[in-house]
C-alpha cells in the first residue's frame, strides 16, 4: 500500500528525504504540491482538488502522512474518502486556523524579499495567496468523518501546535498521540530518525 509524505507550506518534498531513506518500506511517495497545481492559482481549494486527484490515481488504500498544510490536505482526503485511506498521520497540524497568527504571518511575509522564499516550494506571491485562501478553512470540521486509525504527532519544542494535537487526538475515535522529543514544528527535518521509527511502527500495526 502506498505511503504518502506530504510537505508543509514552507517546505519542498526534499524535506522528507532523510525520513524517507530511513523507512523500511519502498512504496513511499512525496508529492510536490507546486507541481500538483500545474500552473493553477495557489488557493487551498484548487490545491486540495489537485491533491485528491493525485491520491485517486494511486493504488488503494493509502497511508497518508502530512505536516502542517500537508496534514490539512491529508485530513480532508481521509474525511472525504474513508474507504481509500488505511491510516492517517498528522504532524503539527492545526485544529483551528489561527486567524491572528495567520494575519501576522502574512504581514511579515509581505515585508520579506522574494529571495527569502527560495528554499520553499511556493513563491512569495503563492504563499500569500495560499495563506489568505485558508482563512475560512475549518480543519476541525473534517474530524467527525475520519474513521481510519490515526497517529497525531507533534515536536516537543512545537509549543504552538501542542494543544491542537491534543484536541485532534481527542476528537478521533481511533487516534493515538505521540511527542517527538527535541523536534520543533518541522519534525521531518529536526528528528528524521525518530519520526521514521514512529511511522514504521504505526504502519506495521495497520497494514
Amino acid at each position: 500500500m502506498p505511503f504518502l509524505l506530504v510537505h508543509g507550506l514552507g517546505q519542498t518534498p526534499e524535506a522528507w528525504e532523510e525520513t524517507r531513506r530511513l523507512l523500511p518500506f519502498s512504496d513511499v511517495h512525496c508529492p510536490d504540491l507546486v507541481q500538483l497545481l500545474d500552473g493553477a492559482p495557489a488557493e487551498y481549494s484548487t490545491l486540495y482538488q489537485a491533491f485528491a486527484a493525485y491520491c485517486d490515481a494511486l493504488p488503494q488504500p493509502l497511508h497518508l502522512c502530512g505536516l502542517s498544510l500537508g496534514g490539512v490536505l491529508a485530513l480532508q482526503y481521509a474525511a472525504e474518502h474513508p474507504a481509500r485511506v488505511a491510516s492517517l498521520v498528522l504532524i503539527g497540524t492545526p485544529y483551528r486556523i489561527p486567524h491572528r497568527m495567520l494575519a501576522l504571518q502574512s504581514a511579515i511575509f509581505r515585508l520579506l524579499p522574494k529571495c527569502a522564499f527560495c528554499q520553499m516550494a511556493f513563491s512569495k506571491a503563492d504563499v500569500l495567496r495560499l495563506s489568505g485562501s485558508m482563512a475560512a478553512l475549518d480543519p476541525a470540521g473534517f474530524l467527525p468523518a475520519v474513521s481510519c486509525p490515526a497517529l497525531i504527532l507533534f515536536g516537543g519544542k512545537d509549543h504552538t501546535n501542542r494543544v491542537a494535537a491534543q484536541e485532534i487526538a481527542a476528537a478521533l475515535p481511533r487516534a493515538c498521540l505521540q511527542i517527538i522529543p527535541g523536534a520543533g514544528h518541522e519534525a521531518n527535518r529536526d528528528a528524521p530518525a525518530q519520526l521514521a521509527l514512529a511511522l514504521a511502527r504505526f504502519r506495521n500495526i495497520h497494514s
